[in-house]
């Protein structure tokens, strides 16, 4: 029964550990390059009637152009909201309105503003590395509690910690592995 129990703490842990990852690949896809990409604004909240509201669930959102995304909302009602919802993100874009359309125009970065979003990129692979870290924390008290319980004995407790390291490095290098892909995006002229 112990070693199921152990089992089951890694193979949980694993879980925990790809969704901080994925976590991870989400919040770097939302840091803007030079380039357009819906993904930029996609989980922008907008307030719709009262309820904030990811921009994807009011609005079609295409990039026709390298440095051109275009926002089509289903209502035009929401075009306001959706423009307000722009202006207070922390994006720095400028939305142009024809009054059925929001043609938001993504300026070549400048380079301070490339080194402060390098910057945000180490700031948000630290957190991923931390939430990691977080979930091998709980998994090797739960795996100690299992061995001093007497459930599981001292050397299979060694052994499941090993593979519990093994799956947090692997994990923490695909973590360091997105920022670096990122960075080097950031960073292309």
């Amino acid at each position: 029964m112990s070693a199921k129990q152990a089992d089951e703490i890694l193979s949980s842990a694993e879980v925990k550990m790809l969704k901080a990852i994925e976590a991870l690949e989400h919040d770097l896809a939302s840091i803007r390059t030079g380039r357009a990409s819906p993904t930029l604004v996609e989980h922008l909240k907008v307030d719709y009637f009262g309820t904030p509201t990811p921009l994807n669930q009011l609005a079609g959102i295409s990039a026709p152009e390298s440095r051109l995304l275009v926002i089509q909302p289903w209502d035009r009602g929401t075009l306001k909201a959706i423009e307000k919802s722009i202006l207070q993100s922390e994006l720095g874009l400028n939305p142009a309105s024809d009054g059925v359309v929001i043609r938001l125009p993504i300026p070549a970065l400048t380079e301070e503003r490339r080194r402060e979003l390098v910057k945000l990129v180490h700031r948000r692979v630290e957190e991923g590395r931390v939430a990691i870290r977080n979930v091998r924390r709980d998994a090797h008290e739960h795996l100690r509690r299992l061995q001093k319980g007497g459930e599981l004995a001292e050397d299979d407790e060694r052994r499941y910690q090993e593979r519990l390291q093994k799956t947090t490095d692997e994990s923490i290098a695909a973590a360091e592995e997105g920022g670096a892909a990122k960075e080097k995006e950031l960073l292309e002229v």
